[in-house]
């Protein structure tokens, strides 16, 4: 027969004690990030239920997770009612697209030459571009700096100052600073060119980094409005998806009641109200960027150099 004499009952019950700590702990910690995720989910699941609500009912409140009569008339009114609705979803659009591929290869490229050990003005470089992280030079002297430079009155002005930034240009570098230089190194052994290292080496192992400031480079072409607004508000041919929806707002928040549906053309059985407007235009400003989170979600926390060399 098998000895229990050497048996360790005290260590036994510690453990079970810690398992018990554990499954409470773990119940805890469901619970707050179930709470937590109705928290930050309910505001916009309530505005999107209002988004798809008739103007009418929606003024009686009462609405929390889908709409008590269904209406697409908000979606109408903003997209296909509104001239400049769709103008400025254009140059959004193309400036979102143009603006992110041009700031990130002009980040990635000074970011590339900043991280180079043999760069001589590397130093001095890096503490210019922290300076101006701090110190502008203010908004009026912008304003006359882009007049003559001609960029007031055109579509660049969206795209030519923001091509560089210095908190991305920092981010990027300090990012390719812990790429190994082995892998440099035994490129131009074989006989690669800086701008062949970059390509070939460099940018490949910098997809994570990369898909980081580009989604901060959209989020901020796809929300900026101040731009359209001080640059180009005389010329509704570069005007943005936001100042355009900022000034709809601006429109319906002036107007009050079932009044303010019957003034912007809606039938007495399909209204619209400021309410629904504003709920439809929210949702249809954030919609672009929800949908493009989650393909670059996965490059947040992924990281493509380790391993890549054996010291």
């Amino acid at each position: 027969m098998s000895d229990i004499s050497g048996i360790n009952f005290e260590k036994i019950k510690h453990k079970k004690k810690m398992a018990t700590e554990d499954i409470v702990f773990t119940i805890l910690n469901t619970t707050f990030l179930v709470l937590f995720a109705v928290v930050t989910l309910y505001p916009i699941l309530n505005t999107l239920a209002y988004s798809f609500n008739d103007g009418n009912d929606a003024v009686r409140g009462g609405i929390y997770l889908l709409p008590r009569k269904w209406s697409l008339r908000s979606y109408h009114e903003i997209i296909f009612e509104r001239a400049g609705i769709r103008v400025g979803a254009k140059i959004t659009i193309l400036r979102t697209v143009l603006g992110t591929l041009t700031s990130l290869f002009a980040n990635a490229l000074l970011s590339y030459i900043l991280s180079r050990k043999k760069f001589l003005f590397k130093s001095g470089l890096s503490l210019f571009w922290i300076i101006t992280m701090y110190a502008s030079g203010g908004l009026v002297p912008t304003l006359i700096l882009f007049r003559y430079l001609h960029l007031t009155s055109s579509f660049w002005v969206y795209i030519i100052p923001g091509m560089v930034a210095a908190f991305n240009v920092m981010v990027m570098r300090t990012y390719m600073l812990g790429i190994p230089d082995s892998l440099e190194e035994a490129a131009q052994l074989e006989g690669a060119g800086y701008m062949r290292v970059f390509a070939s080496i460099i940018s490949p192992l910098c997809k994570p980094v990369y898909a980081t400031i580009a989604l901060f480079v959209a989020v901020y072409h796809w929300n900026s409005w101040f731009d359209a607004m001080l640059y180009n508000r005389f010329d509704p041919q570069y005007t943005t998806l936001q100042y355009e929806l900022m000034k709809l707002l601006d429109s319906v928040s002036a107007s009050t009641g079932v009044a303010s549906g019957a003034q912007m053309g809606a039938s007495a059985q399909n209204t619209i109200t400021p309410i629904t407007v504003r709920a439809a235009a929210t949702i249809a400003t954030m919609a672009p960027i929800v949908a493009l989170y989650p393909f670059l979600q996965r490059y947040f926390v992924t990281g493509l150099t380790i391993g890549g060399v054996k010291e």
